[in-house]
């Protein structure tokens, strides 16, 4: 029997993310959208018809539930509130489904574990959703690197920003412990970018944070220590014009990715330079990063690969942020490894 070509999807929530990876869902060559189930009374069909107005053979339903007891569904993408991640992780692998689950996977490390043993008991694949990562930008920015033309990295720099909407008043309305703020909504991408281009664990962290009444952070800035001199900094903010840039120095020369959260209509840029003048802005095609995502995973699960992002990889990106958020309230440094 011919192995199947396509992986079938269901999601699990019809939030803001819903909108973005519903139409890369169907655009993917190895996936397909069967049912969208969301808690909010007719919210489900909305969207599809919002995001993929013609669409035959996908159901929706007004009941979590019925979709993680649909046989037809067999990966699930989870984008609910920051909080519910580990939950509801923890509820789609004990059907029997495999998990993309959007950023941050969980708060707690130990709710990270738990998944990590779920999905080994029941052989199910689980990744962590940084759709970045998956943009050949970054493929580039590792070429240029690892050709030695900006020598050994010493430092990283990523920032991270936009400034707030009303329509996004849900991120700041809660407090930073359930889920609320920058930290979790686009700090945990700085500091994730950071971690890539080190590939190993900072040593300790420090930082500072401005609040609202609500307890949730709203501008951020840290510096991460991996010893010997080499330092990752990363900023993040409600507060400010959109950014979504990273810089990397190293002993020879630097390099700038321009647009990390590259449109798929968007031309990307990546900017270097050398300290005996050499400089060059290269601009690369446009690509979808959060196609190239879901075509990934669904490989990974329909060939039986090992994810790009690994639960190792999730777990010290959330120890990373919860020592940056204790060194932010108690305003010390934090040991991390």
């Amino acid at each position: 029997m011919a192995e199947p070509t396509k992986l079938r999807w269901g999601i699990l929530g019809a939030a803001r993310m819903t909108q973005v990876m519903l139409p890369a869902l169907i655009a993917a060559d190895n996936a397909q959208l069967v049912a969208i189930a969301s808690r909010r009374p007719g919210a489900a069909a909305q969207v599809l018809n919002q995001c993929a107005a013609g669409s035959t053979g996908v159901k929706t339903y007004d009941d979590p539930s019925l979709l993680l007891n649909d046989p037809e569904v067999e990966a699930v993408y989870l984008p609910m509130a920051n909080e519910e991640h580990g939950e509801w992780a923890l509820r789609v692998l004990e059907h029997g489904k495999h998990v993309l689950c959007e950023k941050p996977m969980a708060l707690k490390v130990e709710d990270i574990e738990a998944i990590e043993k779920a999905a080994a008991q029941r052989k199910l694949k689980v990744m962590e959703g940084f759709m970045y990562r998956f943009h050949p930008q970054h493929q580039r920015t590792w070429e240029i690197i690892n050709s030695g033309l900006i020598g050994d990295i010493r430092t990283v720099r990523s920032t991270f920003s936009f400034p707030m909407t009303p329509a996004r008043m849900y991120r700041i309305s809660r407090s930073i412990p359930q889920g609320g703020g920058a930290m979790w909504d686009i700090g945990c991408y700085a500091i994730h970018v950071c971690r890539m281009f080190f590939r190993e664990p900072p040593h300790s962290v420090i930082g500072m944070a401005a609040t609202i009444d609500s307890g949730a952070d709203v501008s951020d800035s840290g510096v991460l220590d991996y010893g010997d001199g080499r330092y990752a900094h990363f900023d993040f903010s409600f507060q400010r014009a959109r950014r979504a840039e990273y810089e990397i120095i190293g002993t020879q020369g630097g390099l700038k990715c321009h647009n990390v959260w590259a449109k798929p209509g968007d031309i990307p840029v990546i900017s270097w330079q050398t300290d005996s003048g050499k400089q060059c802005v290269e601009q690369l095609p446009p690509a979808n990063h959060f196609r190239l995502e879901i075509e990934h995973f669904s490989d990974c699960v329909l060939n039986d690969k090992s994810p790009a992002l690994t639960l190792e990889d999730a777990k010290m990106n959330c120890q990373t942020i919860n020592a940056a958020l204790q060194a932010m309230a108690n305003g010390e440094k934090v040991k991390i490894a």
